[in-house]
């Protein structure tokens, strides 16, 4: 009976020292394992990401700026044209 219990004792002990250590492996390996494709080199080249950012490229240029202005105000626009057609339901009854 008591040597039952020491050997449970020697388990218990010996499985929490095991799953600290498999715990810190998972941890280290998480930690050096690269978090993305591209981080990891399988992503492809990001030369042709930047072609598009720079001032050689062939098309149209558009400032960054004026795009988001131009949203805004198609944005804008679809309100006030909403607004506009429930005012004019209220008034044209």
């Amino acid at each position: 009976m008591v040597r039952a219990q020491t050997s449970q004792a020697n388990l218990a002990a010996l499985a929490a020292r095991n799953s600290n250590t498999v715990r810190r492996r998972a941890a280290q390996q998480a930690a050096t394992r690269p978090n993305s494709t591209r981080a990891a080199g399988a992503g492809g080249s990001s030369s042709t990401m930047m072609k598009l950012y720079t001032d050689d490229n062939k098309g149209l240029t558009v400032d960054p700026v004026v795009v988001l202005v131009l949203a805004i105000s198609f944005v804008f626009s679809v309100v006030v044209l909403h607004v506009g057609s429930k005012l004019a339901r209220i008034f044209l009854k």
